[in-house]
């Protein structure tokens, strides 16, 4: 980065790219202009930072550009709103090589592409360590927000995607263990590169849509708390109904515990919502639980033993890479 330079980095990164249809003016100028369609922005921004949200010995800088792009995108899609653009800042240290900055952004390309939107513009600066920070846009298409207060006493609850994955994948590298191992494949994929089910939300239709949502980041039974927060509501999760035989396999091996990975495991990027009682789940979507009144979450009736996900700032909660948020 040092011999090269900030601008002709930028040049270089933005070479070749195709903006999506909501982005009017993309890179080159004081700022960016996207196009609002129905006058409003759903945003959302997340920080990552090296050594405590990634390592480069871990991970390529293809997988944490597209975790860096999926992490945001997942919270764009979980208020019921399509990706439009991206803006990315982006510090490093002088002597970062160059492939590492251009990986990332062929990685952050790769997954605005593949949520909709593209990488509008950002900013690079000198830093000591790698930080990545991504704001990102969204479109509501005229429709109205789905949030997490809309839950209601006898409401279904849902979940689609894979839970426990991005935390078995965490385990795995922080063991030691053979990470060529065929059965430890899936669960490494997933950590570094979480694919949130987008279409699971964006092909809904808006009669039989959920009534609250939110992504899974924090942990299943975190997320599911401030959902059930916001509405003023209990949430009872049925164990049986997330046992994965194949995640089990897994813990076995690392001698963990897959139900407290699926738990609070966290960094899944799945979608968790509430539906109205006697509605089609439609397809991506399998009941979990059952919405009553109250509050707080219980698994199968009980409280939870183990911990429910992840809070930044908590000691207990640190590891050795660092989890998001």
């Amino acid at each position: 980065m040092r011999e090269l330079g900030e601008f002709a980095v930028i040049d270089l990164i933005n070479a070749g790219r195709e903006q999506a249809a909501h982005v009017l003016l993309g890179p080159g100028d004081d700022a960016a202009v996207i196009a609002a369609p129905d006058g409003r922005f759903v945003v959302s921004t997340d920080m990552l930072v090296e050594g405590r949200h990634f390592r480069l010995d871990w991970s390529s800088p293809v997988e944490i550009g597209r975790k860096a792009i999926a992490q945001n995108a997942a919270d764009i899609v979980a208020m019921g709103a399509r990706p439009t653009a991206f803006v990315v800042a982006l510090g490093c240290p002088a002597d970062t090589a160059v492939p590492v900055i251009t990986g990332l952004a062929d990685g952050l390309w790769t997954e605005a592409s593949r949520a909709g939107g593209s990488v509008a513009g950002g900013d690079l600066v000198h830093s000591e360590q790698l930080v990545i920070s991504v704001t990102a846009f969204g479109d509501l298409g005229g429709q109205a927000a789905v949030t997490r207060s809309g839950a209601r006493a006898g409401d279904v609850v849902a979940v689609a995607g894979e839970l426990g994955w991005s935390a078995a994948g965490l385990a795995v590298l922080s063991s030691g263990a053979d990470l060529s191992a065929p059965a430890f494949a899936h669960a490494l994929a997933t950590h570094r590169v979480p694919r949130p089910p987008y279409a699971a939300v964006l092909d809904l239709t808006g009669e039989v849509g959920p009534t609250a949502l939110t992504d899974v980041s924090d942990g299943l039974l975190a997320d599911l708390g401030h959902l059930a927060a916001a509405s003023g509501v209990a949430v009872d999760v049925h164990s049986a109904a997330l046992a994965d035989p194949d995640l089990a396999a897994v813990a076995r091996s690392l001698d963990a515990d897959a139900a407290q990975w699926i738990l609070a495991g966290g960094e899944d990027h799945a979608f968790a919502g509430t539906w109205a009682a006697g509605t089609s789940l439609p397809p991506g979507w399998r009941p979990i639980g059952v919405v009553g009144a109250g509050s707080g979450v219980t698994v199968d009736g009980t409280e939870p033993a183990g911990g429910t996900g992840w809070e930044s700032f908590r000691g207990a909660d640190v590891t050795p890479t660092g989890r998001k948020r």
